[in-house]
């Protein structure tokens, strides 16, 4: 970085003389490179966390509203999807519950790669979406609800008690669009962890054993973060803070109509291009919220 800032203020000094097109272009090009290389060094100490470097396990839940916020649950899980292929990360669905008639009633998803979780943490919590409803004969506006749930993807080294009389197991036929896709034999798995209630399931591996080992895999994630949450949950009660988790904080509202805006509710950046962030972009929803939170 020294070299590439030595030669733009040489650059630059001869700039100052004489105009020389060549030369111009050049500073262009070395600037942009060096701005590029400050803003990696930015991004790498904002994402400092143990676990930041991880891949991600996200997992996209309808709210109350019905098909209004089962289809919400699947474009949230399309903008993911699609923000995963623009920044070069494989992203596989691993679980899907849709419904007959419209959306999603849940999905998950493990996003691998380089500082996938660093990334993603951001989207944790509850999403709003206010448009005129299809699915409402009268066009009448409505507000549907979604949330989203991120978990770092756990190195085999950490450790995370999971009993085996702890579990119960369950085997199913693996549903979906029919066809190929679709296996025939009953080797999707579920797993409840009885003491906590969390439940995860892997439909889209090519055995039973396969899909049980993702799932274990989800499930040791789910349960690390759980003890994250209440470690924090204990520390923001010895400081007599109370923070209310309910579908009524949302972390950013989605307005399609009468306007259209898309606001971050902790860090307050917005946009009007509301559809360039329902097709991935929300690279700059994550720097803003990955710079609050250093400042927090």
């Amino acid at each position: 970085m020294d070299g590439i800032y030595e030669d733009l203020s040489v650059l630059a000094e001869i700039l100052s003389e004489e105009a020389d097109d060549e030369l111009q272009k050049e500073f262009t090009v070395k600037s942009a490179g060096l701005k590029k290389l400050v803003e990696k060094e930015q991004l790498m100490l904002l994402l400092s966390e143990e676990y930041d470097g991880s891949s991600a396990i996200l997992s996209v839940h309808a709210g109350s509203g019905g098909l209004d916020s089962q289809d919400w649950a699947e474009m949230l899980l399309r903008l993911y999807l699609r923000w995963a292929e623009r920044e070069g990360f494989r992203a596989r669905i691993i679980e899907i519950l849709q419904d007959e008639e419209a959306g999603i009633k849940n999905a998950t998803v493990l996003v691998e790669g380089d500082f996938a979780y660093g990334y993603l943490k951001s989207e944790k919590g509850v999403h709003r979406l206010v448009r005129i409803s299809p699915f409402d004969a009268g066009k009448r506006r409505h507000t549907s609800f979604a949330s989203v749930d991120v978990a770092p993807e756990l190195p085999d080294d950490v450790e995370v008690e999971v009993r085996p009389e702890d579990l119960k197991v369950d085997t199913y036929r693996a549903s979906g669009a029919g066809g190929q896709y679709v296996n025939k034999t009953d080797s999707a798995v579920r797993i409840t962890h009885l003491p906590t209630g969390i439940v995860v399931a892997c439909q889209n591996e090519r055995s039973q054993h396969m899909n049980r080992q993702v799932a274990m895999q989800v499930l040791r994630s789910r349960l690390f973060e759980m003890a994250v949450r209440e470690r924090q949950q204990e520390l923001q009660a010895i400081q007599g803070e109370k923070k209310e988790i309910s579908w009524g904080s949302q972390i950013r509202s989605y307005v399609l109509q009468p306007y259209t805006l898309v606001k971050d509710y902790r860090t307050g950046h917005e946009t009007g291009n509301v559809q360039a962030v329902l097709d991935g972009d929300i690279d700059d929803f994550i720097m803003s919220y990955l710079r609050w939170k250093k400042q927090n």
